[in-house]
């Protein structure tokens, strides 16, 4: 059945063999319209307590059930009568999650480590509201990588590049994303059209 979907947002879960269990704040997801995948999201999502609570649950019970050790990425749709449906599940570390490294207190490649290893679970709250901008390879271009605006994208304040050490790019490839940390996300998103607009990969 066809879903009047409102907004697409993933919820970041780990689990210990013990059953210890953890959840990352709601992450909401843009995507982008030709490649069918997110071309940025931003965290903390703008949803109410309810919803954000229903997500998280959802989400953990989930990992709960499925006896699993490790993170799980659970994307969710959030339809037009606030109904939210389970989308996709990832049971690795996920697009949905890279922005952690700078914006919360556990990333989740640490907390992946950490579950998988037996450790303590790792504290999931968000230091600051932040956003993250997939890097994809510009339509039209195959080859070796050329990175366009590197400069003037680094000069701009809570703007962090990550390169997957691609060589070679190809329309809509991921070749490495950015996250945007600042105080409210009336500046993030404008820092988003920034990076956007002046970071291009090309060959």
């Amino acid at each position: 059945k066809l879903v009047d979907i409102k907004k697409e947002i993933a919820v970041i879960v780990a689990r210990k063999q013990n059953g210890d269990t953890v959840s990352y704040p709601v992450t909401e997801l843009v995507f982008h319209p030709q490649a069918n995948l997110v071309e940025y999201l931003f965290s903390p999502a703008d949803l109410s307590t309810e919803l954000e609570e229903e997500a998280q649950k959802l989400a953990l019970n989930i990992i709960r059930k499925l006896d699993m050790v490790g993170l799980l990425a659970v994307e969710m749709f959030l339809d037009s009568n606030d109904q939210i449906l389970v989308n996709e599940l990832a049971p690795r570390t996920h697009n949905s999650g890279h922005h952690t490294i700078e914006a919360n207190q556990t990333s989740q490649f640490e907390q992946h480590l950490r579950a998988i290893l037996d450790l303590p679970l790792g504290d999931t709250s968000t230091i600051i509201p932040s956003a993250m901008v997939n890097l994809l390879g510009e339509p039209g271009f195959n080859g070796p990588a050329i990175f366009e605006g590197m400069e003037k994208v680094l000069q701009i304040e809570g703007v962090h590049i990550h390169l997957y050490g691609k060589s070679t790019t190809k329309p809509f490839r991921k070749m490495g994303h950015v996250t945007i940390t600042g105080n409210d996300m009336v500046s993030i998103k404008e820092k988003i059209i920034s990076v956007k607009h002046s970071l291009k990969i090309k060959a």
